[in-house]
């Protein structure tokens, strides 16, 4: 008003395409469905105190840095398990990144990346897999590359090229 400063609760002073905390209190909208502002303001995040018994289901990248049982899926989404996450849980999501412990099973339809970090107990099916040095796995890995596997009943050796036949045991 005074001095040439633009008033901060002149309506130019916001852009209108942004709605201001307290016109979306009075909408009864909560700040939790709020963006978080920050390195992570593109997800939701479930923080390394937070306890989860059930089922998430989300329509958005979700960073887990807490406990969770139960299952975790994203589909279409990004799924990344901070260094103090720790699941006991099946997970689904488009790509998974670990970097704490899940306990059960991982299908992620593009790519799974394990770091350093991360200690996985449970199968994990995937297109494409990064496992940094470091990581622990026990389970078996899918990758779904149907055209590299041989045919049911047939054992490829060098004597099958040579028009021997065999069969598997």
């Amino acid at each position: 008003m005074w001095g040439g400063r633009p008033d901060p609760d002149s309506s130019s002073a916001a852009s209108p395409s942004v709605a201001r905390a307290s016109e979306l209190a009075r909408e009864g909208i909560p700040f939790s469905t709020l963006p978080a502002s920050g390195n992570r303001a593109t997800g939701a995040s479930i923080g390394k105190s937070i306890v989860v018994k059930g089922q998430i289901f989300g329509r958005e990248d979700l960073f887990i840095d807490g406990e969770i049982e139960g299952t975790v899926e994203v589909m279409d989404h990004r799924l990344t398990i901070g260094p103090n996450g720790r699941l006991k849980a099946s997970v689904k999501a488009r790509e998974v990144v670990i970097e704490g412990t899940v306990h059960g099973n991982v299908h992620a339809s593009e790519r799974v990346a394990l770091a350093r970090t991360a200690k996985v107990v449970g199968d994990i099916r995937t297109q494409r897999i990064v496992m940094e040095a470091g990581a622990f796995l026990r389970g078996k890995v899918d990758t779904g590359a149907e055209e590299a596997r041989p045919e049911e009943g047939t054992v490829r050796s060098p004597a099958n090229s040579q028009g021997a036949t065999g069969s598997a045991v």
